[in-house]
């Protein structure tokens, strides 16, 4: 159940965090790519007006009567296409004096002065995007750019038309919407997934992991128990073992020295042996620590092979010190001791088989 609501929270958060940047991103987007498209028509229309400007100076610098050059213009112009962007005439007083719809020929202007001055001024297609992305006004088209016509009251005008241009602004922006919505849709599916085939592999190998701890903790804890039911045999060894049945050569005490005092130690009362820089030092159960001119063979070809196991070439312990067993690495074991040290032995992998052997005789 947790790992279900673990895998639904992964998943509302992803698609809370892409809808955040697509909505950032789309915005982006669309603004830039719309601008761009904008851009390249204004400029379009831009030289086209500057073009018909020159075109009508000529004619009126060569002789031709005004009445005739603007005559002939409407006629060029009548029922152009107007969806888009078109040019129109109108003189200084504001009075369109030719237009692709002829009905608006005489009509006073209605166009936004701070749209066109703003294009001039500023190069940019910011205020014309904004305009056609709010539509505050209710003008169906503006005048996006002007060109006098020298030695004339007449003016050029490059014209936008607001409906078809926004037209195709929500067009853009549907586009765009819908690319971000089956992107949206495959990222965070395909993020879904991916979480769930990792979390699941990531979750084997913790099972793994856990199966294996466990039938390591119920490996030690055999050899624990092992541990206090070989010291229950060992504390009884002295009821039922005479001392003809002792053997020769095993010894009751060792002789060891404090600086210059000779120091006899009972053989019950050391916890271990261990040897540094070629000195050999005992250790009993209290803590005092003692050295003998014995190597750690010699001794421990003297001592009870009940009571005492060689745990590698540094140690001798006795199985009254040991206090816990505890797995160490992946084969080797570590030894605990009882004794106020608080020394921790390392048994290698091949002496941990021994080892425990030895705590099972």
């Amino acid at each position: 159940m947790k790992k279900d609501k673990l895998y639904f929270l992964t998943f509302l958060s992803i698609a809370v965090i892409f809808l955040f940047l697509a909505v950032i991103a789309s915005h982006y987007f669309i603004k830039v790519s719309a601008n761009q498209l904008i851009e390249v028509q204004v400029e379009s229309s831009k030289r086209e007006a500057n073009e018909v400007s020159k075109l009508i100076e000529f004619q009126l610098s060569s002789g031709i009567a005004k009445e005739d050059v603007i005559s002939s213009f409407q006629t060029i112009i009548e029922n152009s296409n107007t969806d888009s962007w078109f040019i129109s005439v109108f003189n200084w007083g504001g009075k369109e004096i030719s237009h692709p719809d002829k009905t608006k020929v005489g009509q006073q202007v209605n166009s936004n002065e701070a749209l066109v001055s703003s294009l001039k001024e500023k190069n940019t297609s910011d205020d014309l995007f904004d305009l056609l992305l709010h539509k505050n006004n209710q003008s169906v088209s503006e005048i996006i750019h002007i060109s006098p016509i020298k030695n004339s009251d007449l003016i050029v005008a490059a014209n936008v038309n607001i409906k078809s241009i926004s037209a195709q602004m929500n067009t853009l922006k549907t586009s765009f919407y819908l690319i971000f919505l089956i992107m949206g849709i495959l990222v965070i599916l395909l993020s879904f997934l991916a979480v769930r085939v990792i979390g699941s592999s990531y979750e084997k190998q913790l099972e793994l992991k856990n199966t294996t701890l466990t039938s390591e903790v119920v490996n030690l804890s055999k050899l624990n128990t092992a541990l206090v039911s070989y010291k229950e045999k060992v504390a009884e060894i002295p009821e039922i073992t005479t001392t003809e049945e002792i053997a020769e050569n095993e010894k009751k005490r060792i002789l060891t020295y404090i600086r210059n005092e000779l120091v006899p130690i009972s053989i019950e009362e050391i916890a271990y042996i261990y040897t540094e820089n070629t000195i050999t030092y005992v250790v009993c159960f209290d803590g005092k620590k003692s050295t003998t001119n014995m190597s750690l063979d010699d001794l421990f070809t003297n001592l009870n092979a009940a009571l005492f196991f060689r745990a590698n070439r540094q140690f001798i312990i006795s199985i009254n010190a040991i206090d816990k067993i505890i797995k160490y690495g992946k084969s080797q074991l570590k030894i605990l001791l009882q004794s106020k040290t608080s020394e921790e032995i390392i048994i290698s992998k091949n002496k941990a088989a021994e080892f425990k052997q030895w705590l099972n005789m």
